[in-house]
Parts: C-alpha cells; sequence; structure tokens
C-alpha cells in the first residue's frame, strides 16, 4: 500500500512538472492566436517618443539660441563690472536709471572719441604710405641689384605685378567679399546694441532683479545667491579694474618709446597697445604691437624693429611680473589657473570665453571655498619642499647596510670559487647557491 500511495503521490507531479512550456502561460497574457499586446506598451512607446521630440525641439532651440545667450553672458557680466560705479552714484541719492545712463555715456563718449581719432590717425598713415611706396620700392630694387648684380626696374616690377594673376584673383576675390564685410559689420553693429540694451537693464534693475530671484527661495538658500551675487561684483570688478591699471602702466611705457623714437600720433598709439594688448585674449598682443610697427615703418624701417623687440620684452615683463600680482590681489587666483581658464574659455566660447574665463572662475572659486573644509597643516619640511635629517640618515644607513651585505658576499665567494666538491658530489658554491636561493 506504501508503494502504491507514493506511486500514486509521484504522478501529478511528474504530470505537473513534465507539462510543455506552451502549456504554461504567464500571468496576465492571453495565449493563442488572438493574443494581444501588453496595455502598457503603447504608452511606454508614446511617451519615448514624446521625450525623444522634446530632446529635438531643446536641442534645436538651443542651438538657435546660442547666440542670444552668449550675448546676454556678455552683457551680465558688464552690468558686474559697473555695478560698484552705478551703486555708489545710487548711494548718493541719484536715481539708479540715470546713474546707469551716465555710466553708459561716458563709456560711448570715450570710445566713440577713441575709435575717431585712431581711423583719422590710420587715414593719413596709409595716404602716407602709398605715396611714399614708389620711393621704398626703388630702395627695395637698388638694394637688390647692388647685392645680387641683377638690372630690375620699377616700371618692369611694376607692370609685372599690375599684370599678375594673383593680383587679379584678390580683386575679384575682394569685390565679391565686400556684401559680406557689410553685413558682418552690420551684424556686429546689432550684437553691440543688443549687449549694451541687457546691460543696461541687469545694471539698472540690478535690486529688483535681485529681489525676484529671492523672493522664490528660502533664506537659507537667499543668503547664498546674495553672497555669490556680491562675490561676481567683486571679483568681475576687481577683473576690470586690473586690467584698466596694466592697460595704463602699458601705454605709458609704449608712449615713452614711440616718443623717443618719434614716431607720429605716440599718445594715440600707446592708448591703443594698453586697451587692445588687455582687452582683446589671445591676439590682443599681436594686434596691439602691429599698429605702432607699421606707423614706425613709415619713418624709419629700423624702428620697426626696435618697436618689435621692446614689445615682446615688455610682454614677458608683463606675463611673469605685472600680471600675477596684479591679479592675485584684485581676482585673487593662481596665474596658472588663470591661464588654463583662458584656454578652456577660448575652447568653449573662443574670445568670449578668454574674456570672462578668469572673472567666472574667480567668482566660483571664492564661493566654494566656504563649504572645503581646511584643517591645520603640520609642521613638517616635507611641506616646504625639504627633506627631513630622518630620512636622510635612514637612507645613508640602507645603503650602508646594503653596501656591508655586498662586500660580505663578495668575501665569502672568493674562497669557494677554489674549493673542491664535497662528499656528496656538490661543491661548496653550489650549496651557497642553494641557500641564497632559499633565502
Amino acid at each position: 500500500m506504501s508503494s502504491t500511495d507514493e506511486t500514486g503521490q509521484a504522478a501529478p507531479r511528474a504530470s505537473a512538472f513534465d507539462a510543455p512550456p506552451s502549456a504554461q502561460p504567464p500571468p496576465g497574457q492571453a495565449t493563442g492566436p488572438g493574443a494581444r499586446m501588453p496595455r502598457w506598451l503603447p504608452r511606454a512607446m508614446m511617451l519615448a517618443l514624446a521625450l525623444i521630440a522634446v530632446f529635438q525641439l531643446g536641442s534645436w532651440a538651443f542651438h538657435q539660441l546660442l547666440g542670444l545667450l552668449i550675448n546676454i553672458l556678455i552683457a551680465f557680466f558688464l552690468a558686474l563690472a559697473i555695478e560698484p560705479a552705478v551703486s555708489r552714484m545710487a548711494s548718493r541719492g541719484m536715481r539708479r536709471g540715470l546713474a546707469t545712463f551716465l555710466v553708459f555715456l561716458g563709456l560711448a563718449i570715450a570710445t566713440i572719441g577713441f575709435v575717431t581719432l585712431l581711423g583719422s590717425m590710420l587715414a593719413e598713415q596709409l595716404i602716407k604710405i602709398v605715396e611714399d611706396f614708389p620711393a621704398y620700392l626703388d630702395s627695395v630694387i637698388n638694394w637688390i641689384n647692388v647685392h645680387f648684380d641683377t638690372k630690375l626696374k620699377r616700371l618692369d616690377v611694376q607692370e609685372n605685378l599690375l599684370r599678375s594673376d594673383w593680383l587679379r584673383n584678390y580683386v575679384q576675390n575682394s569685390a565679391t567679399g565686400v556684401l559680406d564685410v557689410s553685413g558682418q559689420v552690420l551684424g556686429g553693429l546689432f550684437r553691440l546694441l543688443t549687449i549694451a540694451l541687457f546691460s543696461f537693464y541687469f545694471a539698472a534693475d540690478g535690486p529688483r532683479m535681485r529681489r525676484a530671484m529671492c523672493s522664490v527661495l528660502p533664506p537659507a538658500k537667499q543668503a547664498e545667491v546674495l553672497r555669490a551675487w556680491e562675490i561676481a561684483v567683486n571679483k568681475t570688478g576687481g577683473y576690470i579694474y586690473s586690467r584698466g591699471l596694466m592697460a595704463l602702466i602699458s601705454g605709458i611705457a609704449h608712449y615713452i618709446l614711440l616718443e623717443w623714437l618719434g614716431v607720429p600720433y605716440a599718445p594715440v598709439l600707446a592708448v591703443w597697445v594698453g586697451l587692445v594688448s588687455q582687452f582683446i585674449p589671445t591676439v590682443g598682443t599681436y594686434l596691439a604691437g602691429a599698429l605702432p610697427m607699421l606707423i614706425a615703418f613709415t619713418v624709419d624701417p629700423w624702428y620697426a624693429l626696435w618697436v618689435l623687440l621692446f614689445v615682446v620684452i615688455y610682454q614677458q615683463f608683463e606675463n611673469y611680473l605685472l600680471q600675477p600680482k596684479l591679479t592675485a590681489r584684485s581676482v585673487d587666483i593662481h596665474p596658472a589657473v588663470a591661464f588654463g581658464s583662458v584656454i578652456a574659455g577660448t575652447a568653449l566660447l573662443g574670445a568670449v570665453g578668454a574674456l570672462i574665463a578668469i572673472p567666472a572662475v574667480a567668482t566660483l572659486q571664492a564661493f566654494l571655498a566656504t563649504y572645503v573644509k581646511r584643517y591645520e597643516v603640520t609642521d613638517d619640511p616635507r611641506v616646504q619642499g625639504r627633506r627631513s635629517r630622518g630620512s636622510r640618515s635612514d637612507l645613508l644607513a640602507r645603503v650602508r647596510r646594503l653596501r656591508a651585505r655586498k662586500l660580505g658576499e663578495k668575501a665569502a665567494a672568493e674562497p669557494a670559487e677554489a674549493s673542491s666538491p664535497t662528499d656528496d658530489g656538490t661543491d661548496e658554491a653550489s650549496r651557497r647557491t642553494t641557500a641564497s636561493d632559499r633565502a
């Protein structure tokens, strides 16, 4: 009976586990030819398609508005730069909008006056260069004829130059590129007006903007936002003022050189060198030095070489001595960090990123410094880059022990070379080798 019961109980178990997979449908899923898809699958597909569409739309909108966003970023940092002057005038009872207007009016007058003087100077110098070009060409041709024993003539050179394919192609390309240049000029003016308008609103309505931002935040977050805003104003203003001071020093130094050489328009050229070299990143130094060299070349070609040497030497003095000290006091950022931030800003946003990289990094560094927990550094010579005497003595003792061990092994190996084999068929040298391997 027991065997029969066990057999009867085992049979249902076998039939339950031996059933084919098709006979065990998953719970909640119908089988057969009339089976339907799960109810969640259409919703998941619609949600995925909606997310992809939103991502594509956001990416397209971001790329379309990238120019406007960059202009707003420039305007914001410009408003931070003039914030101290506007706040000082407003604290004396003047309306904030009027104070902002006066600051912008002063900047506009200074910019227009400088551009006008520079443009008139360039026009006169270009006319002078064109008028004196035959004399320069005659001097070059005479030098070539004397040193290379040739018989070149100015008229032949001019005719060959005028009939050359290179000049013809250059004139055609310049004529077709006039419309492109005009479009770029108009686009630049519109961008400049956009930046000025946003900067005016940011500076004039600064308190209202801060109040609007703080109204949607809890009190603890409001304090953090206001502290970050204050740090950004201080760092950006310090950066602009330090650049202005370096521009003043650079302009005075170049003015002394140009006045000593007798180059015309020395004050305007000095202001050009100071402003362009400090406020145009990466290529500002080369643009600043090219114009004084060109004007000096019209006086004497050797003067252009003197200007080039002075620009190179002064640039090294500014990079290694002047700029680190002024930047450390006004922006409080390491020169290596400043250099890396300029490279990163240039890679991300071009010239605009290089211009605003240093104040942005300085603001971020000052804001995050309060959240980094710092400890007192131990009085260890290794912190100052010097090794302690204990470590030197330990190193010397280790070297002495190794040297003594090598000498002992060498002394033990010398008498063993002439030893005979032992009774068990092995010599003393092989036994010493085996012992050393075991050790």
